[in-house]
């Protein structure tokens, strides 16, 4: 932090202000001569250039993604580089130091915008996609509340239902049982009517062939009745033979025993039963339908008759959710954390690039700042427009020695010159200012929106969760009761089919969506101001931007005093020969632009004139003319204003309305500057 190069004796303003506030020994080391305290300086640079470099590894590395072993090795290499640099070049001392005013200017604006970048997503950002996100949880809780509720009542409307079916599932067994006993006894009924007996078969069967059950049945019922009848008849002889041969055995006498036991030859009496038959024919009972009744009933038991079996089958058919993969219900609020986090992860990506960038800035700012030194000292005209203690020296000893001086400065001058010490902002100042301004205001609209949008939401999440609490009741109760008697085939049928649904069942459910109201969160002040502090900041360095670019020039020329001395005395002589030329320059000027043409502006103007109030700027140097300050040309419809100043530097002439021909002028004159060598 040295100077390489010996002062003059003549101290400037650092020096003065050095030897009133460091101490004796502090101020002759900074200010020494080049040969002495070399190797205090030599180990005093190193140390200026390894503290540089720590804060400059903390401000470029720190945050970057790496390994701690990879960081030591990093920060070991970089800080002994810069205390290298430190302890051997001037430039990067110069530089170091120079960053810090660097860091007021646009490439600091650029690091605190990406501080602020950074702020807006922990802050708004983040809180506005934590309570989206919050809604988002919240209506997945509630759709999955509804489900669980659909789900109850389904479950009340479906289990008696599912209950019956799983007990005919379960009693199938049982089924079978009934059903082979339904089939044998059936089959006694089958035998009758389909059996061949209490008939004579004999060519029966060719006759019977090809009709249907009721014809078969009825003629089968016909036959058995004149077998019967027949039947009848044949026991009737059978009788009458049997008491004829036991009344021949009785009587012995051989006439007397014939004459006795005729009435045992009246066999033709068993013949009257034959009018039997015709009676069968219209009085036995066969209903018309009972062969097709008989059909039904023996195909039905026909098919008790088959293996009873019984499957319950539940088909459960999936949806596609709203995520785009299918998921169950309850998997519904993990799958959208689970989306929401993906998400995230990519914010949180794109926030490291921030952290990246953020790093960089403090290469761009040391890249300035070197850039900046390093053109201090090959161009003599880079940034060359300040008023500095030595110009004013060489302005004092020329004043002195009687020769042609500067200060102070014309009007029309005041324009190219800065004064350091001055708290006023150059024009050519302002409009980095104005800039800078414009940029923080867009920023900070920006910013505003932001906070807006997130309050908004705030609010509308807020009268949500306060106006959406819902409470649920189901209350359900149903009993059913069927009671069948008798102990009939078809009533223990029915008992263990019917009788299933036999059941009962109450529901009294409370429930409330309170654990799915959302909880929105609002910004703390802490994150207010850490989202609009920052632009604060860059508002200030805005204006304190124009203070720092002049400390620049102090920085360098407390490094380089040599090449200050030149640069002063360059701008001096350059103003010296702008001076000599000032009036011609001022008078060709004028006269080239002539009058002033009659505008709608020169119009209101003169207006407000008449009302007493003038708006007059003077013509050369461009300045605001309050009351009567100002000098106006007599010649009429000139019109033009001059303040005092330049009205005596040019002779009290108004050259706006003289010609070339008045006045002998060498156009050969010019006031371009003359280029001196660096």
């Amino acid at each position: 932090m040295t100077s390489e190069i010996h002062r003059p004796l003549l101290s400037t303003a650092v020096e003065r202000i050095s030897s009133r506030i460091l101490p004796v020994f502090a101020h002759t080391f900074l200010f020494s001569k080049p040969k002495e305290f070399r190797l205090r300086r030599l180990c005093m640079g190193a140390l200026f250039g390894a503290v540089s470099g720590i804060a400059l590894f903390f401000g470029l590395m720190y945050k970057i993604p790496m390994s701690i072993a990879l960081k030591i090795i990093f920060a070991c290499v970089f800080v002994g580089l810069c205390a290298v640099g430190g302890a051997l070049s001037t430039y990067f001392r110069c530089a170091v130091l120079l960053m810090f005013p660097s860091m007021l200017g646009s490439r600091g604006r650029a690091y605190i915008m990406l501080i602020v970048m950074c702020g807006l997503y922990q802050g708004p950002i983040s809180n506005i996609y934590n309570n989206v996100q919050n809604i988002a949880f919240s209506m997945g809780c509630n759709i999955e509340l509804q489900i669980e509720h659909s789900k109850v009542m389904w479950k009340v409307v479906i289990d008696p239902f599912m209950q019956v079916m799983q007990s005919i599932v379960d009693d199938k067994g049982k089924f079978q049982d009934e059903a082979k006993n339904v089939t044998r006894n059936f089959q006694s009924i089958r035998e009758e009517v389909m059996g061949e007996y209490g008939y004579n078969t004999l060519n029966q069967e060719s006759a019977l062939k090809g009709k249907s059950t009721q014809e078969i049945f009825v003629a089968k019922t016909m036959l058995r009745c004149e077998y019967v009848v027949q039947q009848g008849i044949d026991r009737c002889r059978d009788w009458f033979h049997f008491k004829w041969q036991d009344c021949m055995e009785t009587v012995k006498a051989p006439l007397i025993s014939h004459l006795l036991c005729v009435p045992m030859q009246f066999h033709f009496l068993c013949d009257v039963m034959r009018v039997m038959t015709p009676w069968c024919k219209k009085e036995i009972p066969v209903e018309g339908n009972f062969g097709q009744t008989y059909d039904k009933i023996n195909t039905s038991i026909n098919s008790l008759g088959e293996d009873f079996s019984t499957v319950l089958v539940a088909k459960k058919t999936k949806q596609q959710s709203l995520l785009g993969v299918e998921v169950l219900p309850e998997e519904f609020t993990e799958e959208l954390r689970k989306s929401f986090q993906e998400k995230k992860v990519f914010v949180e990506q794109v926030l490291e690039v921030f952290q990246v960038l953020l790093s960089c800035t403090f290469v761009l700012i040391f890249y300035s700042a070197f850039d900046y030194a390093r053109q201090y000292c090959q161009a003599i005209r880079f940034d060359n427009k300040y008023i500095t203690t030595y110009f004013r020296q060489i302005d004092a000893r020329r004043k002195k020695a009687g020769k042609r001086y500067l200060l102070p400065l014309k009007k029309a001058e005041r324009g190219n010159f800065i004064y350091p010490w001055s708290l006023s902002i150059h024009p050519s100042e302002l409009k980095l200012v104005t800039l800078g301004l414009l940029k923080v205001c867009g920023l900070a609209l920006f910013i505003g929106i932001m906070l807006a949008m997130d309050w908004i939401l705030y609010r509308i999440f807020d009268i949500i969760r306060r106006h959406t609490f819902t409470e649920y009741s189901f209350t359900s109760s149903h009993q059913i009761e069927i009671n069948i008697g008798g102990q009939s085939m078809l009533a223990t049928l029915l008992r263990k089919t019917i009788g299933a649904f036999n059941t009962s069942s109450n529901l009294d459910l409370m429930s409330s969506n309170r654990h799915c109201l959302p909880q929105p969160r609002a910004l703390s002040w802490e994150e207010y101001l850490w989202a609009t502090g920052p632009v604060l900041i860059m508002a200030l360095m805005c204006c304190l931007q124009v203070y720092s670019n002049r400390l620049r020039r102090v920085i360098c020329a407390f490094y380089f005093p040599k090449r200050e001395k030149r640069r002063a005395l360059f701008l001096y002589n350059l103003q010296i020969q702008r001076r000599i030329s000032y009036l011609d320059t001022q008078r060709k000027r004028l006269m080239k632009r002539g009058k002033p043409q009659r505008t709608v502006l020169s119009i209101i103007s003169s207006g407000f004139g008449r009302l007493g109030f003038k708006l007059q700027w003077c013509c050369v140097c461009g300045e605001r003319q309050r009351g009567n300050q100002g000098v106006e040309c007599s010649v009429q419809d000139c019109q033009v204003a001059y303040c005092p100043q330049c009205w005596r530097d040019l002779g009290r002439v108004c050259f706006a309305c003289t010609s070339y021909t008045q006045y002998d002028i060498d156009e050969s004159e010019s006031d371009s500057d003359n280029n001196y060598p660096e």
